[in-house]
């Protein structure tokens, strides 16, 4: 079993920051890619951030390029995702998700990652 745990979500007023963590646990496996991606009600999964295991490329979404950023602590199997001046629109499900493959060709797909964490509510208000 592979399991990926987020935390750190909750509700913030518009500008504000928050810092969520995806922690990996379970079968060794080799996370080359690791994913950011969120899901407002009714609307698909979007693609926020990719980071490869090594931290040498990182990508990011036009629509939080500026905003956020990924990292990651490779000892704690752990993958984080900085949010600064959020924005209403920010609001969704954020989900974590790993890969042991390196396709940046489809690392800004859903269908790129084979593992995902149960997600965390962001919520930014007005």
């Amino acid at each position: 079993q592979v399991q990926l745990v987020e935390s750190g979500g909750g509700l913030v007023q518009a500008g504000g920051s928050l810092r969520l963590s995806c922690a990996a646990s379970g079968r060794s496996f080799n996370r080359h890619l690791m994913g950011w991606f969120r899901q407002a009600p009714g609307k698909e999964r979007e693609f926020v951030a990719w980071i490869t295991w090594s931290g040498s490329s990182i990508y990011y979404a036009d629509s939080v390029k500026g905003r956020f950023t990924i990292s990651r602590d490779n000892a704690k199997n752990t993958v984080y995702l900085q949010m600064n001046s959020l924005k209403p629109e920010d609001t969704a499900v954020y989900y974590c998700a790993a890969d042991d493959e390196l396709d940046l060709y489809r690392s800004q797909s859903p269908d790129g990652y084979d593992y995902w964490g149960q997600g965390t509510q962001v919520t930014v208000s007005s």
